[in-house]
């Protein structure tokens, strides 16, 4: 059987590669494994799509079938939904939600009873249900069906006492633009920020999951950027569909993502000792600017592989309180288990008013390098572990960059590609290095 779990839960096109019976499947199979076949319930929430019906309805008739009862929040965000699962004592979440995929997509994200994203062997437990042809849904009759219970009122409220809870003192005088992605903070996050005392202007506000992520949110900031240069005084976040991430723009129109956010986040939270064990974990995709800002402020940056459950699963080993990834993912593990977008913006905002200052120069914390990426097509890409010819120029480029660089080799995770990538101080080192590395790449496993 196909692997169904990718990185970040099952995904794809809804009502073709995600279809309804699958959904069920899975929402069974869930419940079966998170409850250990007894009764039990499972918090359930969706962003705006306009498959979320389809695919939830579904779900939530396979956790029914299994005897186990939903607790359904509607549309909230998916941290939320983490956040909640454990505050509401449930024995596993699920999100509908294709976070920052187009439209068409869609996906089911799973949590634990703790809040955490599942690990790989329970991953596994509900994919073999889910291939299983052996299928009895006459188990649970009677009264012994689960039940739906609509608890999105106390949910919402729940979530947002816990994430006003996170700062202390308020944000008034301040002026924030909010994109909202027509996604699921579309009125949480506005909101939240209001009651934290934050002068709003929201965008992209509504519902509409026939628009969420186009032309807007996170992954799409030249939008927020025009809107922060149209007002003045104000700076900008800017969410996902699924308000795991958030980017943000200064006054100026500066652009600053996770990697800045972090930096920021990080040498507050040293200088006020709350910073755990003085250290912050990021993926090896994160900005070298970011290694060489940390070091001056004496704050160690421990590094993963791609994806936030390498960054979280680091966290939790190292006793670390903070990390992320460059998209706006920000793990603040003392206020949630996953990456909270609102979280991460209310922080920053809360940062802002506390220094006195403006977004702008505290964003001036760290220099971007200059970084330039390089996909390189190749016939067999596990040759790259064992090519002495490679590893020999990296090496030297290595050395040549030492302190004002780095360089980056990495194979696909999908695809027959290798990726080099190289960050210099200058762009135009960067380039020549990053050539010279694929033209060996491609000569050695081409």
């Amino acid at each position: 059987m196909q692997r169904l779990f990718g990185t970040d839960g099952v995904r794809g096109l809804a009502n073709r590669d995600l279809s309804p019976e699958l959904a069920l499947r899975l929402g069974r199979a869930a419940a079966l494994v998170s409850t250990g076949k007894k009764p039990g319930k499972i918090v359930v929430g969706r962003d705006t799509r306009l498959s979320g019906d389809l695919i939830e309805n579904a779900m939530v008739a396979g956790i029914l079938s299994a005897g186990v009862d939903v607790l359904r929040i509607g549309i909230m965000p998916t941290p939320a939904a983490a956040y909640l699962t454990r505050a509401m004592e449930a024995d596993a979440g699920i999100v509908i939600s294709a976070s920052h995929n187009p439209i068409e997509d869609n996906g089911i994200k799973f949590f634990d009873r703790y809040g955490f994203k599942l690990a790989c062997d329970v991953e596994q437990k509900i994919e073999k249900l889910v291939s299983d042809d052996r299928w009895d849904l006459s188990e649970a009759i009677g009264v012994n069906v689960g039940r739906v219970y609509y608890v999105g009122s106390e949910a919402r409220k729940i979530y947002i006492d816990h994430v006003l809870g996170t700062i202390q003192g308020d944000l008034s005088g301040l002026k924030i633009i909010l994109d909202c992605a027509y996604g699921s903070v579309w009125e949480i996050g506005p909101t939240i920020f209001r009651k934290a005392g934050a002068e709003v202007i929201p965008y992209h506000n509504e519902p509409l999951g026939s628009k969420i992520n186009v032309g807007c949110g996170s992954t799409n900031p030249d939008f927020l950027i025009s809107s922060v240069l149209k007002t003045p005084g104000a700076f900008g976040l800017s969410f996902d569909g699924d308000g795991d991430r958030v980017i943000a723009v200064d006054e100026q129109g500066n652009y600053l993502d996770g990697d800045v956010i972090m930096a920021i986040a990080a040498d507050r939270m040293h200088t006020d000792r709350q910073l755990r064990g003085d250290k912050v974990v990021v993926t090896v995709m994160t900005n070298y600017g970011f290694d060489l800002a940390m070091e001056e402020k004496g704050i160690e940056v421990v590094k993963t592989d791609v994806g936030d459950r390498h960054v979280l699963q680091k966290m939790r080993e190292d006793g670390a309180n903070l990390g992320g990834e460059q998209s706006g993912h920000i793990v603040f593990l003392d206020h949630n288990t996953t990456g909270d977008g609102i979280i991460t913006g209310l922080q920053l905002a809360h940062i802002v008013k506390k220094s006195g200052e403006r977004l702008e120069p505290l964003g001036g914390i760290m220099r971007r390098l200059p970084q330039v990426l390089v996909n390189v097509n190749v016939n067999d890409k596990e040759k790259l572990e064992v090519s002495d010819m490679v590893k020999q120029m990296v090496e030297a480029a290595e050395e040549d960059l030492t302190g004002h660089g780095r360089v980056l080799i990495r194979p696909s995770g999908t695809e027959p590609l290798v990726r080099v990538m190289v960050e210099a101080e200058d762009e135009k080192d960067a380039r020549s290095i990053a050539d010279e590395l694929a033209e060996t790449v491609r000569k050695e496993l081409g």
